[in-house]
Formats: C-alpha cells, sequence, structure tokens
C-alpha cells in the first residue's frame, strides 16, 4: 500500500505552525509496513485541493488528508473529498448528538455551523473524536482508501492510533522496522568510508546514513512479514557496523548521550559535578533532562567570570593572570575544583571562546578546553569547533558528554 499524506491548511504554507503531523502518520505507517512516498502541503483553497487529490490518486492507493474539518467556511476537506468522489453529504446523526453533548457539558451556545462537522457521505467509516467536536472518517472507493483526519495534533494521534491504526493492521501483514545507531566522534565521511562496501551492497536491512550537529545516525531498515523477527536481519549487519566503528557507536534508537552518560554513571555508582564557563549551562541542563540523574548528579556550576571560578572553584589567579580563562591549565583547575567542593567523584570542566568576539590568533573563536578530574587529576583535551556562537555551545556540550562517556567505558 502506497501513501500520500495531504495536509490542509494555508497556516502551515504561512510558516505559521510546523507541519508535525506528517511525521507523526509517517512513523506509525512504517510500523505497519505500509511505504510513504508522498508529503503535500495544500492551503484553504478548493480548486487547489482538488487538485492535490487529483494528483494523489494518480500515485498512491491510500490518501490521508489532515485537517480542513473544521465549522467555519474555510474548513473545506470534507466536501472537496465528497465532490472529488461523486458522493453526497448527509447528517450523521451519532456525530451531531456527539457535538451537542460536548457543547453542553462545556456550558457554550451550539451555533448551527457546528453541525457541518457532523456531515459525511453515507459510504464512510466515521471516526468518533474524543477530544474535539471534528470526527474523521475513512472512504474506501475505486480501490482506494481516503482518511480524514482533525488538524490539532492532540485530536489526530488519538483518533490515529484507536481508530486508524486498528484498521490498516487488518489490511496489511508485513510490517517495517528500523534501527537507528547513534555515532559520535566520527564525521560523516569517515563513517561512509568504513562501511562503504556495506552501503554498496546493502539489500535487507538498508543502511540510510544522517548527520546532524556533528553527530552521524546510522538507520538499518527492514521490511518483513509480521510474524518474523526483523532484529534477525539487523543484528548480523549492526554488529559488522559496530565491529568497524568501535565505542564511535554510544547508543540505538532515542539515547542520546546525556542518557547514556547517566546509565553509564549509574552503573558504576560514581557522582558527578560540572563546571561550565562558554557553554553557559548547557550541559547541566542535557543531564537534568534524564529522569533519575539526581542519585549520580549532584551539582553545575556556571562559572563565567574570572572571579568565579577563582572563588568558586579555587582556580588559583595566577593561572589565569598567566595562561588566560580560556587554558588547558584552567580548565584542569576547574575540573579538580568542582571535585573538591562538591565531593564528586568525577568533575567535568569546559572553558572556550564561543564568539563572535573575544578571538584573537592564538585563541580564535571556537577553541575549547574540556577537563576531566578523578582522584586529584584531570585529562584536558583541546578542540576547534567552528559555527556561530550556540552552535560551538551546542558542539562543546555534546564532546564534553562525549568524552565523560568514553572515560566512563574504560572505569
Amino acid at each position: 500500500m502506497n501513501t500520500e499524506i495531504i495536509a490542509v491548511g494555508s497556516e502551515l504554507l504561512l510558516g505559521q505552525i510546523v507541519n508535525t503531523n506528517a511525521q507523526y502518520i509517517s512513523n506509525n505507517l512504517s510500523d505497519l509496513g505500509i511505504n510513504v512516498y508522498y508529503h503535500t502541503v495544500v492551503g484553504d483553497n478548493r480548486n487547489r485541493f482538488m487538485e492535490a487529490l487529483k494528483i494523489a490518486s494518480g500515485r498512491a492507493d491510500l490518501i490521508i488528508t489532515t485537517g480542513g474539518l473544521g465549522p467555519t467556511m474555510d474548513d473545506l476537506t470534507k466536501e472537496t473529498i465528497a465532490d472529488f468522489l461523486g458522493l453526497k453529504l448527509t447528517l450523521h446523526e451519532p456525530s451531531a448528538q456527539a457535538i451537542r453533548e460536548f457543547f453542553k457539558k462545556r456550558g457554550r451556545t451550539l451555533t448551527e455551523n457546528n453541525l457541518k462537522q457532523a456531515m459525511f457521505p453515507k459510504e464512510a467509516v466515521v471516526l468518533p473524536n474524543n477530544y474535539g467536536t471534528a470526527p474523521g472518517a475513512i472512504i474506501e472507493k475505486d480501490n482506494r482508501v481516503y482518511i480524514m483526519l482533525p488538524g490539532p495534533p492532540f485530536e489526530l494521534q488519538p483518533m490515529f492510533s484507536n481508530y486508524v491504526i486498528p484498521y490498516l493492521a487488518e489490511r496489511e501483514n508485513q510490517k517495517i522496522f528500523s534501527r537507528v545507531l547513534r555515532i559520535y566522534g566520527i564525521g560523516e565521511s569517515a563513517v561512509e568510508e568504513t562501511i562503504k562496501d556495506l552501503l554498496i551492497n546493502q539489500t535487507m536491512p538498508t543502511i540510510a546514513p544522517l548527520a546532524s550537529y556533528g553527530e552521524v545516525t546510522l538507520r538499518l531498515t527492514v521490511k518483513c512479514d509480521r510474524e518474523q523477527d526483523p532484529l534477525e536481519f539487523i543484528k548480523p549487519v549492526e554488529d559488522e557496523i559496530r565491529r568497524r566503528l568501535g565505542d564511535a557507536v554510544y547508543g540505538i534508537d532515542s539515547e542520546s548521550l546525556e542518557i547514556v552518560v547517566a546509565k553509564l554513571l549509574e552503573e558504576k555508582g560514581l557522582t558527578l559535578a560540572v563546571a561550565e564557563s562558554c557553554s553557559g549551562g548547557l550541559i547541566g541542563d542535557m543531564l537534568t533532562d534524564v529522569p533519575g540523574i539526581s542519585k549520580n548528579f549532584l551539582e553545575g556550576a556556571i562559572t563565567y567570570s574570572n572571579e568565579a571560578k577563582i572563588k568558586r572553584l579555587g582556580v588559583k589567579p595566577e593561572t589565569i593572570e598567566s595562561h588566560g580563562a580560556v587554558s588547558r591549565e584552567t580548565a584542569r583547575e576547574m575540573a579538580v575544583g568542582i571535585t573538591e567542593t562538591t565531593g564528586a567523584d568525577i568533575g567535568l570542566a569546559v572553558t572556550g571562546i564561543a564568539g563572535p568576539g573575544g578571538g584573537t590568533v592564538q585563541k580564535p573563536v571556537g577553541l575549547v578546553y574540556i577537563a576531566i578530574a578523578m582522584n586529584g587529576e584531570a585529562d584536558v583535551d583541546e578542540f576547534r569547533f567552528s559555527g556561530d556562537r550556540k552552535r560551538i555551545k551546542h558542539s562543546t556540550a555534546k564532546q564534553a558528554l562525549d568524552l565523560l562517556r568514553r572515560k566512563l567505558l574504560n572505569i
């Protein structure tokens, strides 16, 4: 079954909202083994929507629309699809009654145009909306399936999960499964060169590389019968990729660096404190996004000024005077200082120049030192990041977490 998703709404074209519905639907359809070949966005215009339907019906046998099911005059999805299919709209009394009850419970006045949302072709399977007033619908005609869903995600998602997925699952005997390998510390070109033969000869699973913010992901995808275990196909290829890339593969699927670091800290029974300068608290923010991290993450200090480094972390004034706040020596004393003042097993410290100003020939924008201290000793690494201020801060935080991850793997 080949699918096209048509999102209806001028607000999408104007950039006022992001089309997250298409992402949600595509992700769920892949689990059912259903291919999504096209995403289309069209404004609240009958003629242009009619043209989009003509194009979609010529290249897809499952057409899913989102939006345009409301009570106002510019909500034209049902009316246009009914005209396109040569069907008439009639009042669907159970939906009309649900709309009346919706308004009654909230003490609001029902206006006549609200009942427009209860008008459907008699051939439609109407999908209840438990979170709003716009029901959805499924229509089968001319060997194609048309599914109409409301636009608000908090209405669309439960409707899709409760009614559309079971309907489609009965029609499909295959599923698509993906395993994402998350990689840090190796660029996309180096990853591709390392697994070039696997990419050239890929069959099942397919391998799709993607680079973003210094990370690389490899999506391994299998399409198989519903009763088969997709990991039987994925595991041999995954194992070979891991063998070649080593500990650069830090996680799978939705695992982030901070999640992996949190797991390792818990497994090792170690505590952490962080001293941040140029990253401005971003490392602490990332770590505290992980539930349960309070057992291992003791404290984060944003020691942005020289005075804060001296008073809070015990960095020697002469160190800053001789080597500068952005230096290997200062980073080392920051990391050791945060362990001594907090009692943490590990101290992680960063100092650098995020820009756009402040750089020199000797110390350019993007220069960052990252230190990790244990037992009064610290290892320091130097990095040269590129990009704007936000990107340099983000790269610093992720690199710091990756260094910490690798350190923990070897403890």
